[in-house]
């Protein structure tokens, strides 16, 4: 049926048929996209139209206007109808009977309905005092009725933009800003608002009022595909939910993208994340020119006066060969040639960012226009240009996105395009790939003063998570990458192998911090041996807190930091000689006075003692402090137990019962000092309660003492909470994984296990290994997330590690328990 058809069929039923053809033209699987949107419009206006005629045949001074989205025909399968009855104020009643009449049908239908009615000077008066009304009538397009009367307001409300311009876009920029900082920027978030966030439609419509303003305009290149391709998604979101929404929800997300006919979610929210990529930056060069013209037209005036007339000549400061500072921004100086200067695009990106100044659209343009490929190898300066770009802060991120934008970066580095635009399906990241890799080297720019070699942490921070547009393990697959760029860019040999072990090992140290017993030699050793140097055990403790503090608020503390500080003073000494190869497996760990009289209290009484403490993140210096200051933790949970079966799912247990997340863990056994007999393990826990107010310790011990004598039955207790509150999941999580590491320690099995963090989870692990007849010696949790990582360091009965056929079957049965 073709947009005739299903109008005529419209026209000959009234708003049944109207609802017919409607729901006709939503479920033709050929018509998608601006066809769609523009029969769906048309539809609309013939039906409006018609209802307007049938209600009024006679009146005069009245029209019906469509308006914001609607009056730009971009109707989407629910969105609202907005509407303006407009009239001269000549007949009141019959104004107010014929809206009656064209309301309650769309009211009928179940249509949202935005509406007003208004004479011309009542819209005027509006849009002067709202500024959100004024950009919906710049939108105003005549549906029937007094065409002069709808010409007329379209005429005034124009014109009132373009004198009010100078006053009303810095309002305008304003309240895009605030809607950016509640919504986020749409080209990284998992769930982002097509409508609302940054990036997003909104912003598009933004950039039409600016243009229309006749004071700036957004470049045009690809703006237009890029709305599109936004309103092409929010139109399959509307059908997959058949609900008014702009949020693109995960659980929807695979739903949305076959509705497009696209791969897969991922592939869905590259294509959006690239389009909000599009008008982010013309929204930012916009704006830049908005502020550029409105300081000129203030200053001028003023100069002009001084200078006895004529136009002003803008001042051009030298920032480099080729590059000057203009207007605020970094353009190339007249006798700059690009196409006989491969380095410049490098040379001029460094020295912006450098001067904390935005590289100017027409430079970078006339860069990706003209200039000629570098060199292979690359000269020196083109390295030191990237190098001193990286180095530059949080100015090198605006300056990037520029070249990014012209597709500079992609020509100088192939391998970036893989990794453009992907998103990470963690919530531990806030950012897509390509960005956090910016910003980690924006991090790394913070910690150069503590390295030898600069050059190549920064080049790490760039480069450290480039195997993520391949299959397989990201490390592994960004190591030779990594090699290949390195001998690209003009690093020799050496330096090459230390950037690919870099990218290679750059989770080595804060996975082994948090998921291994330091105290065993093995571990050490191991990361020893990967590392291999000082100056890459150096390069790599930079690159690691970097890494982390670009990755989120999640990913770092000062725990973490002084975990991994410990480990890299461990391995340093190793290095050094310092420590012998030999050393005894049973190295004692620091103990704190607190701990050993939470252990001797203990031995004392036979049974449990607890210490509970609020804890929240101190400031730690420059190894673990970020800008957002103090991290809460919740508490910390000191437990000491005589040594004895089922201590570890007895304690997780008792917190689950009461409420309390884990976030990070730690169980080993404590040696004692001479002359005190006994054996006592000690549990390290920091957590949180999940809602409400923390228990009291006294009630925590003396239900652990029931839970350890056989009393109290956890599993009972959990399992009547989880019938009691069932938790809801909008997203399957991955199944969970266990697996052995044969070769973490001499003298224990490691088992780690990744899994959906959950109430009662380290309870259920530790159960599971209490049944599978293995002692858990130590312990180390964390909580990343939604995610838990935890690493488990098992003995048989007689205190030694697993034969390796029964410690894969402990894996297995412990991850099937896992899976039921």
């Amino acid at each position: 049926m073709t947009s005739t058809d299903v109008r005529d069929e419209a026209e000959d039923s009234g708003p049944s048929g109207y609802a017919a053809a409607r729901l006709r033209l939503l479920t033709e699987g050929a018509r998608s996209g601006p066809p769609r949107r523009a029969a769906l419009s048309g539809l609309t206006d013939d039906w409006l139209a018609g209802l307007f005629t049938a209600a009024a045949p006679g009146l005069r001074g009245a029209s019906l206007i469509a308006v914001g989205g609607y009056g730009r025909g971009e109707l989407s399968p629910r969105s609202d109808l907005d509407l303006v009855l407009l009239h001269d104020g000549s007949d009141p009643g019959a104004v107010a009977a014929l809206a009656d009449r064209l309301w309650y049908p769309v009211w009928d239908l179940g249509l949202a309905l935005d509406h007003s009615v208004r004479t011309p000077a009542e819209a005027r008066r509006t849009a002067g005092e709202d500024l959100k009304v004024q950009l919906g009538l710049l939108d105003a397009r005549h549906l029937a009725g007094d065409l002069g009367l709808t010409a007329a307001l379209r005429t005034t409300v124009l014109a009132d933009w373009r004198n009010q311009a100078p006053r009303r876009l810095p309002e305008l920029q304003e309240l895009c800003a605030e809607r950016a900082e509640r919504q986020g920027e749409l080209q990284y978030l998992l769930e982002p608002d097509l409508k609302e966030a940054r990036g997003g439609l909104r912003d598009a419509t933004a950039l039409r009022a600016v243009a229309a303003s006749w004071l700036a305009d957004a470049p045009r290149e690809g703006l237009d595909d890029a709305r599109r391709r936004l309103l092409d998604v929010r139109d399959a979101l509307h059908l997959a939910t058949g609900r008014a929404t702009d949020r693109l929800a995960l659980q929807e997300q695979d739903q949305v993208a076959a509705e497009l006919g696209l791969l897969d979610a991922d592939t869905l929210l590259r294509q959006v994340y690239e389009a909000a990529r599009v008008i982010s930056y013309a929204s930012d060069v916009t704006w830049r020119e908005v502020g550029r013209v409105l300081r000129s037209r203030s200053v001028r005036p003023r100069l002009r006066a001084m200078l006895g007339g004529g136009k002003p000549v803008a001042e051009r400061s030298p920032l480099a060969e080729g590059v000057v500072e203009q207007e605020g921004e970094a353009v190339l100086a007249r006798a700059a040639r690009p196409e006989r200067d491969p380095v410049l695009p490098l040379r001029a990106a460094a020295a912006a960012a450098q001067a904390g100044l935005p590289l100017s659209l027409h430079a970078v343009r006339r860069l990706a226009a003209t200039v000629r490929p570098l060199p292979t190898p690359w000269p020196a300066e083109a390295r030191e240009q990237l190098v001193t770009l990286l180095g530059s802060g949080r100015p090198t991120v605006e300056v990037w996105e520029a070249l990014e934008a012209e597709g500079l970066v992609s020509r100088l580095l192939p391998d970036w395009e893989r990794v453009r635009c992907r998103p990470q399906r963690n919530a531990v990241h806030v950012w897509t790939v390509d960005r956090h890799l910016i910003e980690t080297a924006v991090r790394a720019s913070e910690f150069t003063r503590r390295v030898s070699r600069p050059d190549l942490l920064l080049v790490a921070a760039l480069l450290h998570d480039i195997g993520k547009g391949w299959p397989g393990d990201h490390s592994v697959a960004g190591e030779i990458i990594a090699q290949d760029v390195a001998a690209r860019i003009g690093f020799d040999r050496a330096d090459s192998a230390v950037l690919a072990a870099l990218v290679r090992h750059h989770l080595l140290l804060v996975e082994t911090a948090t998921r291994r017993d330091l105290d065993d030699p093995a571990t050490v050793r191991l990361v020893a041996r990967a590392v291999g140097t000082q100056s890459t055990l150096e390069l790599l403790h930079a690159l690691t807190e970097a890494d982390a503090l670009a990755t989120g608020p999640a990913a770092w503390s000062s725990w973490r930091g002084s975990l991994v500080a410990d480990l890299v003073r461990r391995v340093s000494a190793v290095l050094a000689g310092d420590v012998p190869e030999d050393a005894p497996a049973t190295a004692a760990a620091t103990v704190t006075a607190e701990q050993e009289r939470l252990a001797l209290e203990s031995v004392a009484t036979g049974g449990p003692v607890l210490a509970l403490r609020a804890q929240t993140e101190p400031p730690a210096g420059d190894t673990a402090e970020a800008p957002e200051g103090p991290e809460p933790l919740g508490v910390e949970l000191l437990i000491a137990v005589p040594d004895q079966p089922g201590v570890l799912p007895a304690v997780a247990g008792v917190l689950a019962v009461h409420r309390l997340t884990v976030r990070t863990a730690e169980l080993r056994a404590l040696e004692l000092p001479d002359g005190v007999e006994g054996s006592v393990l000690l549990l390290d826990w920091r957590v949180a309660a999940e809602y409400g107010s923390l228990p009291q310790a006294a009630r925590l011990r003396a239900d652990l003492v029931r839970a350890l004598d056989g009393s109290l039955d956890v599993a009972a207790r959990l399992a009547e909470r989880d019938a009691a509150y069932p938790r809801r999941r909008g997203v399957v999580a991955p199944p969970p994984r266990v697996t052995v590491h044969p070769a973490a320690s001499r003298h224990a099995t490691v088992i780690e296990v990744r899994a959906q963090d959950a109430p009662g989870l380290l309870f259920r692990i530790g159960r599971a290994l209490e049944d599978a007849g293995v002692r858990v010696r130590s312990a180390h949790v964390s909580t990343l997330g939604a995610n838990a990582v935890d690493a488990f360091y098992v003995t048989g009965p007689k205190g030694d590690p697993l034969p390796g056929e029964e410690a894969v079957a402990v894996a297995r049965k412990l991850e099937e328990t896992l899976r039921g």
